[in-house]
């Protein structure tokens, strides 16, 4: 029977992996739930996917505590301490010493700090550069030292340089001499190195024996890609993975529980959930259309879809708990003023629009429910399933109406409402992140918000940006979805789960498997 199982996974995955592993040799078999990885370069790595291998494989300055997504359990990481002057501008690190990169790229000193924190800040070489538009200077002080000088106080700059996104550290000399191939070959000073990538099949990770932690008691890691749901079930069940990607399904959750075998793992950060509204096509470039899309869409329903503890409900633009988050502006579910507004734009009959969806079961079956209650008022949503690197891509070319997205930042305000929200982010633009709608009412007050000092006044700026961005209905917020995923009994994170901001659990060098 279980290698009848056996066979049947294998035929699903298309593959099976080449080499057993020996007796002695302690390896992870894990599966993110992606058919295949975009980039494993940490300033270009976006996808959900991808970052939680770019979780095993760098540091930052500093980290989240392993299971943590909590800001206040940041702690040090490269570097060993920090200072930060009185008016918050200058900050200085002291960094750890004989901290080895992978394979033969040599210790990481602060030529490598501040050509990485460079990098990150350069839109041609980072998905973050927004995130970083804070830095005037970056100095190297001594091989051990590295001062950055900020344009003004920046209330989220630790969180930027911490082992997230663009905060991550990358090996100079091999960024330089790999130049656009680094992503496919990664060197960072993280717990584990990258050895191998097969295209849809499986990328390879072995303990960096050199870790300043001290050596994972995990030989290997096997991250495969198994992008069916079923198939990536079939493999858990049958011992062929340990750690696994799950549904987040408040209705897969349950049922998970009550398998063997099945611990599952329900943590923060949670995605945002919105549906941006593309303010240049027509005809959502009328605010009363987009006033009735917002007006015909019953988020309770999504809600109940995906469940109250794996998605949280939404009212405001920016993420549930983040620091700064309003909802006086919140929108109400209403067919008939929906109606009505279509009316008054022109369109009692309703229209048709375009919007290319993923397929991936974090995306397709709620733009189902969407068309569906859209298709109430008359709003014909004219979905075009595809896979979901193809999703990513033409959702940035101005090809949907309507851009379902989900992502999860560093949880204050200000970064939402930046890569989201401000003009600079704009989709299409040299500096284009994440801004499908074409928003661009609220620029002054998220610039103004950033180089605010007095807490109060950031607070007010941000709640009338909210305002602007909500009165316009640049984007619908819908709800949180939480990270789920399942591991074996043979597996032990060596933490407590509560959170992790790279979106997978972390493994660290205290993480074990037991023999089977």
């Amino acid at each position: 029977m279980i290698k009848a199982a056996l066979r049947l996974s294998c035929l699903a995955l298309t593959v099976c992996l080449p080499a057993l592993a020996t007796a002695q040799e302690v390896v992870l078999r894990a599966s993110s739930g992606a058919g295949d990885v975009s980039t494993l370069d940490a300033h270009r790595a976006s996808a959900t996917s991808d970052k939680a291998m770019v979780g095993w494989i760098y540091n930052g300055l500093v980290r989240f505590k392993p299971g943590s997504a909590d800001p206040k359990d940041l702690e040090a990481d490269l570097a060993e301490r920090w200072e930060r002057s009185a008016d918050g501008k200058v900050w200085t690190f002291y960094l750890r010493k004989g901290v080895k990169f992978h394979g033969s790229w040599g210790e990481m000193t602060a030529d490598d700090v501040v050509y990485s924190l460079t990098r990150s800040g350069d839109p041609k070489r980072s998905t973050f550069a927004n995130d970083f538009r804070a830095i005037e200077k970056i100095e190297k002080v001594d091989d051990y030292t590295v001062r950055v000088s900020l344009k003004y106080p920046d209330v989220n700059f630790l969180g930027r340089v911490s082992n997230y996104h663009g905060g991550n550290i990358v090996s100079r000399k091999a960024a330089e001499e790999l130049g656009d191939k680094f992503g496919a070959n990664p060197v960072g000073t993280g717990p584990f190195q990258f050895v191998e990538m097969v295209t849809q099949q499986y990328v390879k990770l072995a303990a960096h024996k050199d870790y300043f932690r001290g050596k994972p008691k995990i030989d290997t890691i096997m991250a495969r890609a198994i992008a069916s749901d079923s198939a990536r079930e079939l493999a858990f069940s049958s011992g062929e993975i340990d750690l696994m990607y799950g549904k987040r399904e408040q209705r897969w959750v349950d049922n998970a529980r009550k398998r063997g075998g099945f611990n599952v793992d329900v943590f923060a950060p949670g995605e945002f959930r919105t549906l941006s509204l593309n303010r240049t096509m027509p005809p959502l470039d009328n605010v009363k259309v987009r006033q009735a899309v917002a007006a015909a869409i019953n988020v309770d329903d999504l809600v109940r879809f995906v469940g109250k503890d794996v998605g949280p409900k939404g009212c405001s633009v920016v993420p549930p708990g983040y620091l700064g988050e309003d909802c006086s502006a919140a929108y109400k579910f209403d067919l008939a003023k929906s109606k009505a507004l279509l009316a008054e734009a022109g369109f009692k009959d309703g229209f048709t629009i375009k919007s290319i969806v993923s397929n991936i079961s974090a995306q397709q079956p709620f733009m189902e429910i969407i068309q569906s209650q859209l298709a109430k008022v008359g709003i014909k949503l004219d979905m075009q399933v595809v896979d979901h690197a193809t999703y990513q891509a033409q959702s940035r070319k101005n090809l949907s109406g309507m851009v379902f997205y989900g992502a999860a930042r560093f949880p204050i305000a200000d970064t939402y409402l930046s890569e989201f929200f401000h003009s600079r982010a704009i989709v299409g633009t040299p500096t284009g992140v994440t801004n499908f709608s074409h928003c661009s009412v609220a620029d002054a007050e998220i610039d103004a918000a950033r180089i605010e000092a007095d807490p109060a006044k950031q607070l007010a700026l941000w709640k009338e940006a909210q305002r602007k961005i909500m009165e316009d209905v640049c984007a619908i917020p819908l709800f949180e979805l939480r990270q789920v995923w399942a591991h074996s009994d043979r597996l032990d994170f060596g933490y407590e789960l509560k959170g992790a901001m790279n979106l997978a659990p972390p493994i660290t060098e205290l993480t074990t498997v037991k023999a089977q």
